[in-house]
């Protein structure tokens, strides 16, 4: 496995809670074999039903920087045009120096141990100059557990400490977010403590060395710890452990077994149920309601990304999955991959009973500049070119603002494949609308009860399966906005289908 294509990313390690959600209901959900090249049956009947959002039901505050994505030290960072998609994409927070390769990398030489590789150019500074200071990105660094500089034993925490040192008082980065260790509970991750990957000698390190020394080269540093979702890691790292953050990852399914139906219908839920569960977790080992929780890697598959990641499905999940970390008021979320990441019919998974018309997949959610390493066969594709799932993050932008609430949403019965999130926006309200149906459109009519006014001036941004299809011709569409005048807080939308829909209702 080539490290500067897959070995950085977490292999194997998505939450206990997701493996049995897959396990469970994706080999029984139904699988229609698709006609040749994808193309949709006849359309069903049109779905109707109401919506009703409360502006009286405020919750979780809404942070920007839950819209995030990794970069890695083995893409070169330094190429024209990487701002210039994080922006466009309307992202806010950017996790380096990627995965696994984080617990074999030493910073200060941009060298790793193990074979690891890192681009001569994605120097750290390079990383704040190039990327994160133009584009005004909050920045989440993820420092050396597995290994010391000589490569000969567990990581240090005075190489952390420099980090934070230079990072802060030297340079003035100002970065805030640093967790120790990328997935060291895993057996996969580069380890070399006695006894390696092993809750009690981690939680020991952090508390005893990697904590109090980076804090005290910046007391206003976060230093975060990894945890699992299962008992026998999370509960010695969290009683143990000093930390003010913890830092956890997702993939909802495993190389080999995905379904359109679970990724797009059943994966975003799966991970509310986790995030729950985790927080329940962290309640009963006495972690205090404030201490947050980063979601430091999402994606749809946790190996071998197959045609599914450049696909619509993948964008209807990641912008649900968003959606659903801001009701459960997580502040930070970083997506696997910005760039960095292609893959072909060789290693992924391009089933016919997966909708979507490319010869390439890969954790990237911006095109690397194809054809690539990983991908010789790929149509040429613009570095830069934002593929689905940066598609959804456009249109997550017109939903809410940052310091903005999550409001309180119903849908009716009638509506099974549609989910609705509401929340605030500026002195108005925003509306987050995805039709789950593949071939029908769902016709809805949204109520703001409460709202603080009888009109508005509205707006409505759409990115949907039509959209996407242009992409069998190599041509990469983002959403459309529309201009719907002045409505009244009761109004009426038609859903196409698989979309996803944000009516911004201003001043």
């Amino acid at each position: 496995m080539h490290r500067s294509t897959f070995a950085g990313r977490a292999r194997g390690a998505f939450l206990t809670a997701a493996v049995a959600a897959l396990a469970t209901a994706a080999p029984g959900v139904a699988r229609p074999v698709r006609p040749a090249g994808g193309d949709a049956p006849t359309a069903p009947a049109q779905a109707s039903g109401t919506i009703t959002v409360d502006a009286s039901a405020r919750g979780a505050t809404i942070a920007q920087t839950v819209r995030g994505a990794n970069m890695a030290v083995w893409f070169d960072i330094t190429q024209t045009g990487i701002t210039k998609e994080f922006n466009t994409a309307n992202l806010h927070l950017v996790r380096w120096p990627g995965g696994s390769e984080s617990d074999l990398y030493h910073w200060a030489t941009n060298t790793s141990c193990n074979g690891g590789y890192s681009n001569a150019n994605s120097t750290f500074d390079n990383f704040m100059k190039d990327v994160a200071v133009p584009a005004h990105l909050g920045v989440s660094i993820t420092v050396n557990y597995g290994s010391d500089e000589a490569c000969t034993g567990g990581g240090d925490p005075a190489e952390a400490a420099a980090w934070v040192d230079y990072a802060n008082n030297t340079q003035k980065y100002g970065v805030k977010w640093w967790t120790v260790g990328n997935e060291v509970y895993g057996s996969w991750e580069y380890d070399l403590h006695d006894p390696p990957n092993d809750p009690t000698t981690y939680a020991n390190a952090v508390a005893t060395g990697y904590y109090p020394q980076m804090k005290a080269k910046d007391a206003t540093a976060q230093v975060g710890v990894v945890v699992d979702g299962s008992s026998a890691w999370d509960q010695i790292v969290l009683t143990k452990a000093k930390y003010d953050f913890v830092e956890f990852h997702y993939y909802a399914q495993a190389p080999g077994q995905e379904s359109d139906t679970y990724l797009v219908q059943q994966a975003a839920p799966a991970l509310a149920q986790s995030v729950a569960a985790l927080r329940s977790e962290m309640t009963s080992y006495g972690v205090a309601g404030s201490v947050p929780i980063y979601l430091g890697e999402l994606g749809s598959v946790y190996s071998n990304p197959g045609k599914q990641t450049t696909s619509i499905t993948q964008a209807l999940f990641a912008g649900q999955v968003i959606a659903d970390l801001m009701t459960a008021g997580v502040p930070r979320a970083t997506w696997w991959l910005g760039n960095g990441g292609c893959s072909d019919a060789s290693n992924g998974n391009f089933s016919p009973q997966l909708y979507g018309w490319q010869t390439f997949g890969g954790y990237m959610i911006f095109s690397d500049g194809l054809p690539e390493y990983g991908c010789p066969s790929a149509p040429s594709l613009p570095l830069g070119v934002l593929l689905p799932t940066a598609r959804a993050y456009q249109v997550l932008e017109k939903f809410g603002d940052n310091g903005g609430k999550v409001l309180g949403s119903t849908v009716s019965s009638s509506l099974p494949l549609v989910r609705a999130y509401g929340a605030t926006r500026g002195p108005g309200y925003s509306v987050l609308l995805f039709n789950l149906d593949e071939h029908s459109s769902a016709k809805v009519t949204v109520t703001i009860a409460n709202a603080a006014k009888s009109s508005y001036v509205a707006t409505q941004t759409v990115y949907d399966k039509t959209r996407y299809d242009a992409s069998k011709n190599n041509v990469w569409l983002g959403p459309t906005t529309t201009k719907l005048g002045t409505i009244s807080p009761t109004f009426t939308v038609t859903l196409t289908p698989w979309s996803i829909t944000a009516i911004d209702l201003g001043s």
